[in-house]
């Protein structure tokens, strides 16, 4: 089990003076210890974050028995298992948000509460659905046991103010039978779909075809869809052509993919090559930014999945109905304003989000060492160059948008 604290997960700068969490939960864990004090003393200027640390196991190796049952090797031949998405949660197109995880900034143990908190504030400010466990939520940070706490806080917010809305949680690992097993965890925690980056870690070792069967193997074996996540900067440099992306959408249980390389022209020839697919085929095909949703709109992409959008959700909502509205014009207008936004989220990473958040929204944090924190003087940076953005949301969010 996770140890969880009460939220804000709140830091003080100098500029949010927030008093800090009072632990409230305590789980027993062999595996969790408290850590040393985290105070601003620690802070260091912010880096850019282009995060290539490849998925740690996240479960403890089992000892040999030829009877171990626990986590079963996939089928050595693959079927292509149709399985639809849950009817209650349809992928509709749409702004979906990875979400960030809250961590107390002294022990760095999990924030439940801030975690519900904020779900429940993306769900009624118009998201389409949450992702968890992406790049902006620090799944490569976290253990097996903190990953379902997340994703089953979450779905508990979800459920409270908006049930429908899809979950997405991020599954990707090193290993084809850990993915798996991620996966299973994922939809007995409450997620509708899974996430799955490529494994890097031994890209050298692993052919185009073995890259393949790997996604096919998942995909037969997990109990809910499947998206493939495109990210080479996450995948040490792992970057899906169309022709491999459109090659997995054949199967029944892949029913989409989010486009992080932000390859525009990638994205065209994929949601052309969809149409040719089964008529009755449901293939999401995500931008992997807010900063090209207007772009990935026009080449007939369904939405994004872009973490501006954890500050910014009315705003990055409001690009998209504009769109589909027909009011092009405003659309770009409010397009070159979350461009604008998402180049320093871009930059800065979850960091630079989190800071953010703590800013405007009194809550965010710090992420799990060894990434660290802004200084003073660029906290303010941020708070200047996100206030076009965060003064346009909070017009939106005044008029009930």
């Amino acid at each position: 089990m996770a140890v969880v604290c009460a939220g804000p997960g709140a830091y003080n700068t100098g500029q949010c003076p927030l008093p800090l969490p009072v632990p409230v939960l305590l789980e027993p864990s062999s595996s969790l210890r408290p850590l040393p004090a985290f105070t601003p003393s620690h802070i260091h200027p912010l880096l850019v974050y282009d995060i290539y640390t490849p998925p740690y196991p996240t479960h403890p190796p089992q000892p040999h028995n030829n009877h171990t049952t626990l986590h079963p090797s996939p089928p050595t031949t693959m079927t292509n298992t149709t399985a639809a998405p849950s009817p209650s949660r349809p992928l509709n197109p749409g702004i979906y948000i990875p979400t960030i995880a809250f961590f107390d900034p002294t022990t760095e143990d999990l924030d439940l509460p801030t975690t519900h908190a904020h779900a429940t504030y993306l769900a009624q400010s118009g998201a389409t659905g949450l992702v968890v466990q992406g790049s902006n939520g620090e799944a490569v940070h976290l253990t097996a046991d903190e990953r379902n706490l997340i994703t089953k806080t979450t779905r508990d917010a979800l459920d409270a103010v908006s049930p429908t809305t899809p979950l997405i949680v991020g599954c990707g690992a090193a290993s084809t039978r850990e993915t798996i097993q991620l996966c299973r965890d994922a939809a007995a925690a409450g997620g509708d779909y899974v996430l799955i980056l490529p494994p890097s870690y031994y890209k050298s070792l692993v052919s185009g075809a073995d890259l393949l069967a790997h996604f096919r193997a998942v995909a037969s074996a997990s109990p809910i869809p499947v998206l493939i996540y495109n990210f080479p900067g996450a995948s040490g440099g792992v970057d899906l052509s169309s022709d491999e992306v459109l090659e997995l959408a054949r199967h029944g249980n892949v029913v989409g993919v989010k486009l992080t390389c932000g390859n525009t022209g990638k994205l065209v020839r994929v949601v052309a090559g969809v149409k040719e697919l089964d008529a009755g085929k449901v293939f999401r095909v995500f931008g992997g930014s807010a900063d090209f949703t207007l772009q990935t709109l026009v080449a007939g992409g369904d939405g994004v999945i872009g973490g501006v959008a954890n500050l910014i959700p009315r705003l990055c909502v409001r690009v998209m109905r504009l769109y589909e509205a027909g009011r092009v014009k405003e659309a770009q207008g409010l397009q070159a304003v979350v461009a604008r936004a998402d180049w320093l989220a871009i930059k800065g990473g979850f960091v630079a989000v989190k800071s953010a958040l703590q800013v405007y929204r009194g809550y965010g944090g710090l992420p799990r060492r060894p990434c660290v924190g802004p200084s003073e003087e660029q906290v303010l940076a941020l708070k200047d160059g996100f206030a076009e953005a965060m003064a346009l949301e909070k017009g939106l969010e005044g008029e009930g948008v």
